[in-house]
């Protein structure tokens, strides 16, 4: 998945917590085979290619992935929407950029992008982009849900506790075996070595994401590698957002939504989730989170 995945199983021996910890690995290999729009060989991919052409029928589990994720697009007003994948080729965070792109550029591809137009029928499984051009990715909800996925084949093993953190995706669950919670450190954007914080949780998931790692600065204006779907441009104004909650899938898809929402906007949507809690770092380094949010701050 082009990330680092670190994973800590704690069991009663050596040899069970190894095979509950390549248990996980094999788990996210899988997982990436699944929904993959890199690979050609992926069904991600085929429906990507039949975009205006042909519904494409599915394995379930993709299936209920998108379905999944068309309901957060649909509580989240289309801040998140997985078809922001038509921007693809438009916005590179990998150094490559020297300046921004076309305007008429950008929106030919945002046009392309709208979670309505991925239909969906229950009957064969079968997805279809309505327009060509469409894509889909699942770069901001499929760590998540390989941390979910990671962290059931290993629970199934009999282990006493473990943790699955996907590149800032983390699920933790059980005992850790020196305390009984886990201890998860925030990472502080203006120095991603020192820690602003930490969570003390059980069986939770956090999920942090920041622009300290991929952004661009154009015309002394820093943008995030996040797109907003509704405009087809980087967001900008938060440099990192940590969501807080029972499921990592979800909270990948949250933190992407705050990240596009904006900090007003985003602590609204949260405020009113239950479970759900949310810490936001500005640009200006200024720090603001949900009214339940239950952070130690250093």
């Amino acid at each position: 998945m082009g990330s680092r995945f670190d994973i800590t199983a704690v069991a009663k021996n050596d040899t069970l917590a190894w095979k509950a910890i390549k248990a996980g690995i094999s788990e996210v290999k899988r997982i990436e085979k699944l929904i993959s729009s890199w690979d050609p060989a992926t069904e991600t991919s085929a429906i990507n290619r039949n975009a205006g052409i042909h519904p494409v029928k599915v394995d379930r589990e993709l299936y209920d992935l998108i379905f999944r994720a068309k309901k957060v697009s649909r509580l989240t007003g289309g801040a998140f929407d997985i078809s922001y994948a038509s921007m693809d080729r438009i916005w590179k965070f990998d150094g490559s950029m020297k300046k921004m792109p076309d305007s008429l550029e950008v929106k030919k591809a945002a046009s392309k992008i709208n979670w309505q137009n991925i239909l969906l029928d229950d009957k064969d499984h079968s997805v279809f982009l309505k327009e060509k051009g469409m894509k889909i990715g699942f770069g901001a909800i499929g760590k998540g849900y390989a941390a979910n996925r990671a962290m059931t084949v290993m629970k199934k093993l009999g282990i006493a506790g473990g943790l699955v953190n996907a590149s800032g995706d983390l699920n933790a669950w059980g005992v850790n075996g020196i305390s009984k919670k886990w201890k998860i450190k925030i990472a502080d954007p203006k120095n991603v070595d020192k820690a602003l914080g930490f969570l003390e949780i059980d069986n939770m998931a956090v999920v942090t994401s920041g622009d300290y790692e991929k952004f661009i600065t154009m015309g002394g204006k820093r943008y995030a590698h996040i797109i907003d779907p509704r405009t087809g441009y980087p967001t900008t104004g938060i440099k990192s957002v940590t969501i807080v909650c029972p499921d990592a899938e979800l909270a990948d898809a949250l933190a992407t939504s705050v990240f596009v929402l904006g900090k007003k906007n985003g602590l609204e949507l949260i405020n009113k989730l239950a479970n759900i809690e949310c810490l936001i770092v500005t640009d200006q380094n200024e720090l603001f989170s949900s009214k339940g949010l239950k952070i130690n701050y250093y």
